[in-house]
């Protein structure tokens, strides 16, 4: 098997967390965003949508998109498990893992995608309204992070799930994104210090 990665970017971080997390180390053929190299007729008969992650397996079959991609390294590999351990928590786990993505992490990456200079060329058009309208949403989801951390160590319970690494990822690109967290979110930042010092953190 062999991962197409792209180091900057946080849905290949997803990823790469996730198999830090997993003790799994894989050969990765590295993507550069910035060259447009994923634009590449090479990269696009890897993947047609030309998005990294990319995950080859040993078959020659292609899986793509991060989460299913985690998935099925989840089911290689299940300790630690990272989606769950019974029906009810890894119900929790997507319930959370669909909420920081779709609300969190969306935001997030439209704010980047429409306001950095480095995306003109991958984001046409580019709409500064709309990375305006996507910064205070991802501001109100960590204001709701933040009383629901209060309750819990983690996004989904009482262990570290896809849905923090997800969280993180999204946390950390909002600084590219021009998003800042208020302080007054104190369980919101003690979760965030507290993944940020996992080892798969630096993944």
């Amino acid at each position: 098997m062999k991962l197409y990665d792209s180091p900057h970017a946080p849905n290949p971080r997803r990823v790469r967390m996730f198999l830090a997390e997993k003790g799994v180390s894989l050969p990765t053929v590295s993507v550069d965003l910035g060259k447009l190299e994923q634009k590449s007729a090479d990269f696009a008969a890897v993947n047609p949508l030309r998005r990294t992650p990319a995950l080859e397996l040993d078959s020659g079959e292609i899986l793509t998109e991060s989460v299913a991609i985690c998935r099925y390294f989840d089911e290689l590999y299940p300790e630690p498990p990272l989606f769950g351990r019974d029906a009810l928590e890894r119900a929790r786990v997507e319930m959370w893992q669909r909420r920081v993505e779709l609300q969190f992490f969306a935001p997030i990456t439209h704010a980047f995608r429409h306001s950095h200079p480095a995306m003109r060329e991958m984001e046409q058009p580019q709409i500064a309204q709309w990375a305006e309208v996507n910064k205070p949403r991802a501001v109100d989801f960590a204001r709701f992070l933040d009383a629901e951390l209060a309750l819990r160590p983690f996004i989904a319970g009482d262990a570290f799930t896809i849905a923090d690494i997800t969280a993180l990822a999204a946390a950390d690109f909002a600084k590219p994104a021009r998003i800042v967290f208020p302080d007054e979110l104190t369980h919101f930042a003690r979760w965030r210090a507290e993944v940020s010092s996992r080892a798969s953190a630096a993944a």
